[in-house]
């Protein structure tokens, strides 16, 4: 009996590994790299896409609020003493056939601000655009991080649920023998069915973190099944000073505000330009018989004089206030740029505390307590309850490593998303 004691103990702490040991890859499928996800989406994600093609279209109007408007072409005839046309042409000089063109002419300037307004509006939509790539990216590493998590889960479950059918025939054993009561046995049977639930709560989040994947990278509900790779530490090698003077040059969202802010500026401008008047010239070419009568040729020059200030005076007043507003709202998306960076900052770094705290205390710990539990229960100097307490404890806190990891990626992800430097 002290041999099958012995040899059920050796299997079991051969199972018991440290969690930063590698384990097996998934049974089923092979594990996609995260890289090549994020290429996929670049080229498939409809939001990405999206905004590119807002950017692309914005690029077409500088080219057209900066030409010249169309000029007009116009045909005259003038009949004289009947609805006619062209009745009375040859023999009075009144009636007349005339051909001319107008063309309008915005005040100096004008046209210059209008291109220069849609250039910085184009450049923002740019920016957006870069936004939303780093915003996608950010969300299918975060994805695919708690993807790796949940697949880790269902591996410890798996193992776990090894265990603890080794520690149900042990206390089998010694429940035969007369050693131990049943309440043992059903301890050991009741965790094990509770490894099934949690089994089966672990499996639906990873078909959801799987659809929001797909969704995220545009593929059928019904494409194969997305494996994570397994999760590995990445060091944080900068400081967070050094993280924050990154914040206005590799925020887009930061970008695209700083943008806004030039195309309100010239929006003020164009709104001073609005106090002068535009232009308008017209030439007409006027012809009655050739053979009696001279040609006619005209030219005319007008202009449109803004005498209502108000009108102007409010469009002014209006451009004034979009601009100031615009920098409030550049000022609020860099404090919130600093506020995300700072909160994300410190989940890593705390994290990485945890993560030694673990790897160096807590599992190794929890591991010896276990291993001493269990000579004392196969010794009858320790019970049942006291050995499953100590070996839930040693689940717990491999669950919390994992855990803790994830987030300790996800942060450094969510920092890449906000400063455009890459961690990894």
């Amino acid at each position: 009996m002290k041999a099958y004691f012995a040899a059920l103990l050796a299997c079991f702490f051969v199972i018991v590994v440290p969690p930063v040991r590698a384990q097996q890859p998934p049974p089923v499928g092979q594990p996609a790299k995260l890289a090549d996800l994020l290429k996929e989406a670049a080229e498939n994600n409809p939001q990405i896409q999206a905004a590119r093609s807002a950017w692309q279209a914005q690029t077409k109007v500088p080219s057209q609020v900066a030409t010249l408007p169309n000029p007009v072409v116009s045909v005259q005839q003038l009949s004289v003493g009947s609805p006619r046309p062209f009745a009375g042409y040859t023999n009075s000089d009144f009636a007349y056939f005339g051909l001319g063109f107008s063309q309008d002419l915005p005040y100096p300037g004008k046209l210059r601000l209008r291109g220069k307004a849609a250039e910085t509006e184009a450049a923002s939509l740019q920016e957006k655009w870069s936004a939303v790539r780093r915003r996608v990216v950010a969300q299918i590493k975060a994805e695919y991080l708690e993807l790796a998590y949940e697949q880790q889960e269902l591996d410890i479950f798996a193992r776990d649920s090894s265990i603890l059918a080794q520690m149900e025939k042990i206390a089998e054993a010694r429940y035969r023998t007369g050693q131990v009561s049943e309440q043992d046995v059903l301890k050991a049977q009741l965790e094990q069915t509770n490894i099934i639930r949690q089994t089966a709560l672990e499996q639906q989040k990873v078909g959801r973190l799987e659809g929001e994947l797909k969704a995220l990278l545009n593929r059928p509900p019904s494409s194969p099944d997305i494996f994570a790779n397994k999760l590995a530490e990445t060091p944080m090698a900068l400081s967070f000073d050094e993280l924050v003077s990154q914040i206005h040059s590799g925020d887009p969202g930061v970008r695209a505000e700083s943008d806004e802010i030039r195309k309100q500026k010239t929006e003020v401008q164009l709104a001073h330009k609005d106090f002068y008047p535009d232009f308008n010239v017209q030439y007409m070419w006027q012809r009655t018989d050739p053979t009696q009568y001279r040609a006619y040729y005209m030219l005319t020059f007008s202009a449109t004089i803004p005498i209502y200030r108000r009108r102007q005076d409010a469009e002014l007043a209006e451009a004034k206030e979009r601009q100031h507003e615009s920098q409030h709202v550049y000022d609020a998306q860099v404090q919130q740029a600093y506020s995300e960076l700072r909160n994300d900052y410190l989940q890593a770094t705390t994290a990485d505390k945890l993560l030694k705290v673990y790897k160096e205390g807590l599992i190794p710990q929890s591991n010896a307590t276990f291993q001493a539990g269990m000579a004392a229960y196969e010794a009858g100097r320790e019970d049942f309850q006291t050995l499953l307490s100590s070996f839930l404890d040693v689940l717990q806190l491999e669950g919390e490593y994992w855990r803790d990891l994830a987030d300790h990626e996800i942060a450094l992800a969510r920092i890449e998303e906000l400063t455009g430097v890459a961690l990894k």
